[in-house]
């Protein structure tokens, strides 16, 4: 049976029908394929002229709907600067929140069982138990991986299903008491980010170069095809290179979905991603004001409705930020992460801009709070991050940090690698660490403390974070190549060496690469002992990070194979360091 005639049939199931019009005014289609849909079905045993038949009856209650999995457990990055105290799925639009309009058009179609998939402030979700009667599932993998995850965790509900993104409002409702094949959603809007068209066989199928339909994300499952997308998912949720898909990977058999499309209009059907598209569909949404919105009208002494063309921006390990519009200009408005306030001091950061105002080392910003760490800085047109294995962009990144360092610039804070690490290790509150020998490497590590304090140094300012990420290379206004080092949030007085050591280990080197690099910070001159000394550095910094992505993902951010490296590196490092120390090269 095809779509055409699956259509047919579920209006003659649904409707007292008197004519082929009427059947193709209601289903779209010409009528020329209503009547040959309808000799197909009547051939098949499924009508007789305009009346169904007991089988057709039976093949509706096969394929009727009997429940429904809502995916809401993700960061939804994209709505910054408004998701940090309401999950998506919880924004109002006219007064209802998304997630309620979703229970409501449900429970409308006859569809009581709802299984919501819960990650990101799960809490903030538990009413919907009491109100709507809803099953919470918890995703403790919310942070690290995408939705397949969350899917994977409802597959014994899979079944004759609705598979709904959270963050969906539909004009219409999108959900029935029949249905009789298996669909997924997408609207008539060309959209650049799809990779997915309607053919001619009304097949959704990936397209390589040009833009697709726009994918809207809810589906319905049944039958054979409900269960091949089970056995898929619970395959691909034991491989680690599908953490980051979507569950939509499990419709795909070459390049093709096992699911006929579903196509809407894109007027009666809204993704809420961004704040500007609830901006669009709600304009008087409460939950559309913003501190820091509210903050740069402020600065820039303007109607928060100025403030247009947010785009979010790469999320950081640290802070949150979105790109803006006002009056002709961009923008970039930094927002401090989840537990950010106890791990960096906002009135040292601000020294720190008044220490290096001027010095050519980056544009200063244009506002900085010294008391919520909200910062808004000018947008650089053509901007690109340092590549660390890029030889050309190195060369140009440790110039620039050596300029740096040469400028011996004093603040009045240090920052202090071991009381750090010990202070992190305390925000854990008790928790032991999460590896197994942790307390056996951080001996190991307070050992090296000993040759570091040994080791004559040069204190100055020091950026800390100074990671291929933080190197901007842009270019000026009359066209030069410059650049520019940004995120001073934890720098302070410390050994410039320090700084090598924060590059390799974000960078990921390996040994034969920290070696390269400190060769050419030193151009190749580098003495035994300094050597040793980054070896040191590597070893507790390593230790250090690895201690701060403990404690934040216990805020439920987690940070994947960066963690385990720093990991390593505190107990490879510390190897190299103390062959050198024994093998009398210093």
């Amino acid at each position: 049976m095809n779509k055409q005639e699956y259509d047919v049939l579920l209006v003659l199931l649904q409707n007292q029908i008197a004519s082929q019009r009427e059947i193709a005014a209601k289903t779209g289609h010409a009528l020329g394929a209503v009547n040959k849909s309808l000799k197909a079905l009547e051939q098949d045993g499924y009508v007789k002229g305009l009346k169904v038949t007991a089988k057709a009856k039976k093949l509706q209650k096969e394929h009727a709907p009997k429940n429904a999995v809502i995916l809401a457990a993700g960061f939804g990055m994209r709505m910054v600067p408004i998701n940090q105290e309401t999950p998506k799925a919880l924004l109002t639009i006219n007064k209802e929140t998304l997630i309620e309009r979703q229970i409501r058009q449900l429970h409308e179609a006859g569809i009581r069982e709802i299984h919501v998939v819960v990650g990101f402030m799960k809490e903030q979700f538990d009413y919907l138990i009491d109100q709507y009667g809803v099953d919470l599932i918890v995703n403790p993998k919310y942070a690290s991986h995408n939705n397949l995850s969350s899917l994977a965790l409802a597959l014994p509900y899979i079944g004759n299903t609705y598979i709904i993104p959270c963050d969906v409002w539909c004009e219409q409702n999108p959900f029935a008491r029949s249905e009789l094949y298996s669909w997924y959603m997408v609207s008539d809007l060309v959209d650049d980010e799809s990779d997915v068209r309607i053919n001619r066989k009304n097949e959704l199928v990936r397209v390589k170069a040009a833009p697709g339909n726009a994918m809207i994300g809810i589906s319905y499952l049944c039958g054979d095809a409900a269960e091949t997308v089970k056995r898929r998912i619970e395959a691909f949720s034991r491989d680690r290179s599908y953490d980051g898909c979507f569950w939509e990977e499990a419709l795909y058999t070459d390049d093709r979905m096992i699911v006929t499309a579903r196509e809407v209009q894109a007027s009666a059907v809204a993704e809420i991603n961004t704040y500007e598209q609830l901006r669009e569909i709600d304009e008087g949404s409460d939950q559309l004001k913003s501190d820091a919105l509210e903050c740069a009208a402020e600065v820039f002494h303007c109607d928060t409705k100025e403030i247009t063309g947010i785009e979010v921006l790469k999320k950081g390990m640290t802070n949150r930020s979105f790109m803006f519009d006002c009056r002709g200009n961009k923008y970039i408005m930094r927002i401090p992460g989840a537990g950010t306030d106890q791990l960096i001091n906002r009135r040292q950061e601000a020294d720190v801009y008044r220490a290096i105002r001027g010095k050519g080392l980056c544009d200063d910003p244009v506002y900085i709070n010294a008391e919520n760490g909200y910062k808004i800085t000018k947008y650089l047109n053509g901007v690109r991050t340092c590549d660390p294995e890029n030889p050309d962009d190195l060369v140009k990144a440790i110039a620039k940090m050596r300029e740096f360092h040469g400028m011996q610039i004093s603040v009045g804070h240090s920052f202090d690698i071991f009381g750090q690490m010990e202070f992190y290790e305390r925000l854990r509150e008790g928790t032991p660490s999460m590896y197994r020998d942790y307390e056996a490497v951080k001996a190991n590590v307070l050992k090296l403390r000993k040759y570091i304090d040994a080791q004559k140094k040069d204190q100055c300012l020091t950026h800390i974070d100074a990671v291929p990420d933080n190197f901007l290379i842009c270019r000026d206004e009359n066209g030069k190549e410059q650049i520019q080092l940004t995120d001073w949030e934890y720098a302070g007085m410390q050994d410039p060496h320090v700084d090598i050591a924060m590059w390799c280990i974000y960078s990921l080197y390996d040994r034969e690469q920290s070696d390269r690099l400190i060769d050419l910070y030193f151009d190749g001159m580098c003495p035994a002992e300094v050597r040793c000394k980054i070896y040191c550095y590597i070893a507790s910094c390593g230790l250090l990070w690895s201690n701060w992505c403990e404690y934040k993902a216990k805020l439920g951010v987690e940070f994947g194979e960066y963690s385990l490296r720093q990991y390593r590196y505190a107990k490879d490092f510390f190897r190299y360091a103390e062959e050198m120390m024994e093998g009398g090269s210093i």
